[in-house]
């Protein structure tokens, strides 16, 4: 096998080394992803808040993520304030998984309305989770925070997960809320839902789980 491989094939340790080299030296200019990658590679958390000190929308999640499970000495209140702030961060820095984060905390807070524009706006990234769960709200399955009764865009939206064709267990949840939904609705209007939903997918991004890129 070994005689297999390319004479020039790099070990995962010459990547490593590879991939430091190229970043490092862009950290000095303060490029707030390449000290994302440098933490990635190190796992040194220095690097993952110089990151989300520079802007950083994912590294700002991951600070969020950190103190939000009790990382760093702080007290109580103020830790659920830190929490807050970092995830409000990267959810204006546009990253899907930090938006449901902070729209928790909203909910939480008492913020409804808050909450429904950022699972709104998580949506539209095609953060296939809150997809389903935006879709689900739209149809009323279930009501739980208050959103208008759209069934036919909730439809299209559940609808349009059929095509991750069971990534991330998608598919079984696709399986079970479509039936519930259809109840509500004509066979008319689900047919409009499906035209909806190839409608949506020219668009809008395509669907994702975000998954991260390198060692998280």
């Amino acid at each position: 096998m070994a005689k297999d491989c390319p004479i020039d094939q790099k070990s995962p340790i010459d990547w490593l080394n590879k991939a430091k080299e190229l970043a490092e030296p862009r950290t000095s200019a303060k490029d707030a992803e390449a000290m994302y990658v440098m933490y990635e590679l190190t796992l040194d958390n220095t690097w993952l808040e110089k990151s989300a000190t520079n802007g950083h929308a994912i590294a700002q999640y991951w600070m969020g993520i950190l103190y939000k499970q009790g990382e760093g000495f702080l007290l109580p209140w103020n830790r659920a304030e830190v929490v807050e702030k970092w995830f409000k961060a990267s959810a204006e820095g546009g990253y899907p998984k930090a938006m449901m984060e902070y729209a928790a905390i909203l909910f939480e807070k008492g913020d409804t309305e808050g909450f429904r524009q950022w699972n709104e706006k998580a949506a539209l990234t095609g953060y296939a989770p809150t997809v389903y769960g935006y879709g689900s709200d739209l149809a009323h399955e279930p009501d739980t925070y208050g959103f208008p009764f759209e069934p036919i865009k909730g439809y299209a939206l559940i609808y349009l997960l059929k095509e991750l064709d069971g990534g991330g267990g998608m598919q079984e949840n696709v399986e079970y809320k479509l039936p519930l939904i259809a109840k509500k609705m004509t066979s008319q209007q689900i047919e409009e839902a499906i035209e909806t939903s190839k409608k949506w997918k020219a668009s809008h991004p395509p669907l994702s789980f975000f998954p991260d890129r390198l060692s998280q």
